[in-house]
């Protein structure tokens, strides 16, 4: 199993500078991780240095609430894919799931998928605010927005993923979309954990840890 190439490699918040981007994208290019999620700031400047990999630029859009308008999600996301993102993880209006305004979230996550224009886009639930209940609501609707992954976390809720949560999400789509972990993933047995648990996707700010606790464990990954 090569987990680098499921790893999401993460550096997300307020005062991120670019010395910690240029540390994140030079890991990348070591461990060949599957990306680097950024915010939308650094999306131009992470393209460029990572053009000649093959490590897409993952960014985030209605990070980290998810209260921003679909409108504004819909323009986050054309801004992105201009400045060359290759995927988006957008946080849903936690809100309007609640109050069972499904319209309203299917809505900006169809919004998002248009302007992604065939990109990976991943929906953010915020798992730690929901029921099993809304949990599978969430994830189906993904599927109808026809969005290609459910994301559990973005790391700034109450807590992260679970694996419980995972094997609802992944039971909830089936085939019909992926699940990504992401939130307190910090080991290489708790990403091992939300594999099996039905995650194709990891999201975490210890992708070097993880691999390189890999590399004892998995006779087919090299660098």
């Amino acid at each position: 199993m090569f987990i680098h190439k499921m790893i999401d490699h993460t550096k997300l918040g307020a005062s991120v500078n670019k010395a910690q981007i240029d540390q994140l994208i030079e890991e990348a290019k070591t461990y060949d991780f599957k990306s680097v999620c950024v915010n939308p700031i650094w999306v131009k400047y992470a393209k460029h240095q990572l053009k000649k990999t093959d490590v897409l630029v993952c960014t985030v859009i209605g990070f980290p609430h998810g209260t921003h308008t679909p409108e504004v999600k819909a323009f986050e996301a054309e801004t992105a894919v201009k400045d060359g993102a290759d995927e988006l993880d957008m946080v849903i209006n936690v809100h309007a799931l609640k109050a069972k305004d499904y319209h309203t979230t299917q809505r900006e996550i169809e919004g998002v998928v248009k302007q992604a224009q065939g990109r990976t886009v991943k929906v953010i639930i915020e798992t730690c605010y929901l029921s099993p209940e809304e949990i599978v609501q969430a994830s189906k609707l993904v599927v109808e927005a026809k969005a290609q992954f459910v994301k559990t976390s973005t790391g700034f809720g109450t807590y992260g993923a679970r694996i419980e949560d995972v094997k609802l999400m992944k039971d909830t789509v089936g085939t019909y979309a992926e699940v990504k972990a992401s939130g307190g993933v910090r080991t290489y047995e708790d990403a091992l954990k939300m594999i099996e648990a039905g995650a194709t996707r990891i999201g975490t700010s210890n992708g070097v840890d993880i691999v390189k606790r890999s590399v004892n464990h998995d006779s087919n990954t090299s660098y």
